[in-house]
């Protein structure tokens, strides 16, 4: 990964393509405004090659060798990421379960070095992040193994519909699978002040087409997602190729830390800060998850 590490941020992003260090130019608002515009209206937009596509081959082999740091726990899920014996009425969504296959590699086993490492913490990534979704400021995640992770889903594996505990979910697919792997999502399905559990349950019980969007991602392209309010997934992995990605946590505020039971769930362990800052999050609404 030491090449990876002797980069500069315009040598791993185009600056001529995505103006990071001037986002004040006629092409950095471009870019900003058309995110902007996708994320309103369909809840996700997609920055093509964000990374150098001469660099798609280092990104792939970083991931391929962090990829047996992942810990994996196939576990039964609904949608809501709550108890599967939550005392429900007999037809909720949330009683319909799924075998989620998906691995995890921490923050703490990711060189900083590394094409993902570089960008997780650059200020200049950041401050785009922050523009295209209006927001006046991102603060990495506080914590230590949650804030930046690597997706692994198997082949045979999926990560079936859920929604996001975030607003907002920044990712990039780093290797694609030989079949299958597609994210798929249903924008605005649900609202802060509204579950919409008929057109969810509509779409765990195959009625639901109208209301999901499939799309293509390439390894290197960056995604944008309010996945809070969009319920998605990772179709089954077919083939002998397991699919990976980069997720980068941000928060709009400070000393964000994940939930123990939360954490122990995607990594198999905690550590010390979690314990501390248990107890101490704060809902944006009322939603079930």
């Amino acid at each position: 990964m030491s090449t990876a590490q002797a980069l500069t941020l315009d040598q791993v992003v185009d600056p001529d393509r995505y103006p990071l260090p001037d986002l004040d130019s006629a092409r950095g608002r471009a870019v900003i405004s058309r995110a902007r515009r996708e994320l309103n209206t369909l809840g996700c937009t997609v920055l093509p090659d964000f990374i150098r596509p001469s660099l798609r081959e280092t990104l792939e082999r970083e991931g391929t060798a962090l990829a047996p740091e992942a810990h994996v726990d196939v576990e039964t899920v609904n949608v809501y990421n709550i108890a599967v014996d939550s005392t429900l009425p007999g037809d909720h969504p949330g009683r319909r379960t799924f075998q989620r296959g998906n691995a995890f590699v921490p923050r703490d086993r990711i060189p900083a070095g590394a094409l993902i490492g570089r960008l997780y913490s650059d200020p200049a990534f950041q401050g785009f992040i922050a523009r295209c979704f209006g927001l006046p400021q991102l603060h990495e995640l506080a914590d230590p193994l949650s804030g930046l992770v690597l997706n692994v889903v198997a082949p045979g594996m999926e990560h079936p519909w859920h929604f996001d505990t975030n607003e907002f979910t920044v990712s990039m697919l780093t290797r694609q699978a030989e079949d299958g792997g597609v994210f798929e999502y249903c924008p605005h399905i649900r609202s802060a002040h509204d579950e919409h559990f008929d057109d969810v349950r509509d779409v765990l019980d195959g009625r639901g087409e109208r209301l999901i969007r499939r799309l293509p991602l390439r390894p290197g392209d960056l995604q944008l997602f309010k996945g809070r309010y969009a319920l998605h997934r990772v179709s089954p992995v077919r083939g002998g190729t397991a699919r990976h990605s980069a997720i980068f946590a941000y928060s709009e505020r400070p000393g964000v830390i994940g939930s123990v039971a939360r954490t122990r769930q995607l990594f198999g362990r905690v550590l010390p800060a979690h314990t501390a800052a248990e107890g101490r999050a704060v809902r944006g609404d009322r939603l079930l998850d």
